[in-house]
C-alpha cells in the first residue's frame, strides 16, 4: 500500500506545480491586458530563436561525442597511467559530456543569432 503513495504523491506535486504555473501566468496576463497593455508583448522573441529541432539534435549529438570521447580518453588513462579505474572512467565521461554540452550551448547560442 506504501509503495504506491510515493508514484501518487510524486503526479500529484507535478500536477499542482503546472497547475499554479499556467493559473498564475494566465492571471499576470489578464491583469496586464486590463490595465491597456498591447498582447503582443506575450509572443515577442518566439520568432528570433532556432528551432527545437535543431537545438536538440545539436545537443544531443555533441553529448553523445562528449561520452564517447571521454570513454576513450579514460581508456587512454587506465592504460597509460596507474590512476584508478573506478575513479577515472566516470569523472572522464561526466567531464567530456559536460564538455560537449558547453559547445552545445555555445553553438545554440551562435545559432539563434543567425
Amino acid at each position: 500500500m506504501e509503495a504506491i503513495l510515493i508514484p501518487i504523491t510524486f503526479f500529484i506535486a507535478v500536477f499542482g506545480m503546472v497547475y499554479l504555473y499556467l493559473s498564475t501566468r494566465n492571471k499576470e496576463r489578464l491583469a496586464l491586458i486590463e490595465k491597456g497593455v498591447d498582447a503582443s508583448i506575450f509572443m515577442r522573441g518566439k520568432s528570433q530563436t532556432a528551432p527545437i529541432w535543431k537545438v536538440l539534435i545539436l545537443n544531443l549529438a555533441l553529448l553523445l561525442m562528449g561520452i564517447g570521447l571521454g570513454v576513450f580518453m579514460a581508456s587512454l588513462l587506465d592504460s597509460y597511467t596507474s590512476l584508478d579505474e573506478d575513479a577515472v572512467y566516470p569523472a572522464t565521461i561526466f567531464f567530456m559530456a559536460g564538455v560537449g554540452l558547453f559547445i552545445g550551448f555555445k553553438m545554440t547560442k551562435d545559432l539563434d543569432k543567425e
